[in-house]
């Protein structure tokens, strides 16, 4: 589908869902009852749950004159939940964000008062206005990731990890490069639309109070793997760099 079809929805938002059968119900019906102006669709991708999420997500897809759902699933992994819902999507613009709604609408709030739209918008945690109030291990742990980005990336980002407002037509085209099927896989997205010279725009946000755990551990093991990560990122930065060939994975 391109740009110019009708009936394309103006936004698709993916929502990978793992073990969220408490909190799902509640997203869906938030999210249904705040896009009530243009067309959106929401899809629902479960990534191997031990939980009734996906009867769930089944039981509370129930379209609106403005909403239409998808159910999906993928292998584990939010990387793999996210390729999958953008293989799937179609809207001109798509939101990847969380079951939870970390940021609840602020990021789809912002987005509204930017007049002309950039590449991508990121509910960013980094902006000097938003409201972030989080431990002292996933502070530290938040500005040793900026920092590993900004050496081993060259980024200039500030937050790659925020809920991402993208280009549809160019995130469904390069979807194939986005390969991380883990938490990095948003990352792999701002820096190939960094290195592409694309308007990437941070929003501020406030973070849900209930958002952040009481204990946080943090392994030796998540921080090689996220500095492996990083490099191999780096030695593929041609690839992310090269524009998305015509026709690939659009909709």
């Amino acid at each position: 589908m391109t740009f110019d079809q009708a009936g394309q929805p103006d936004l698709s938002v993916v929502i990978p869902v793992y073990n969220g059968e408490r909190i799902l119900a509640a997203t869906m019906a938030r999210l249904s009852g705040y896009l009530t102006s243009g067309t959106s669709e929401i899809i629902i991708v479960e990534n191997g749950s031990s939980d009734n999420t996906l009867e769930v997500a089944l039981k509370h897809a129930v379209d609106t004159p403005n909403v239409t759902f998808q159910v999906l699933q993928s292998q584990k992994g939010m990387g793999n939940a996210y390729r999958r819902g953008i293989e799937a999507s179609s809207g001109r613009r798509v939101l990847l964000t969380a079951d939870d709604l970390p940021f609840g609408t602020d990021d789809l709030d912002e987005d509204k008062k930017l007049e002309a739209k950039p590449h991508i918008v990121i509910g960013s945690k980094a902006h000097k206005d938003s409201v972030t109030e989080r431990s002292l291990v996933r502070g530290i742990t938040t500005f040793g990731f900026k920092t590993l980005r900004q050496v081993i990336l060259g980024s200039k980002i500030g937050d790659s990890q925020g809920t991402l407002i993208v280009d549809g037509d160019w995130l469904r085209r390069m979807v194939d490069r986005f390969d991380d099927p883990g938490f990095l896989f948003s990352t792999q997205v701002v820096y190939a639309a960094e290195k592409q010279g694309f308007r990437i725009v941070e929003v501020p946000v406030t973070l849900a109070p209930d958002d952040e755990p009481g204990e946080t551990t943090i392994r030796t093991a998540d921080v090689v793997k996220m500095f492996k990560g990083l490099v191999a990122m780096r030695r593929r930065r041609s690839e992310f760099a090269a524009a998305p060939n015509a026709g690939t994975h659009a909709s």
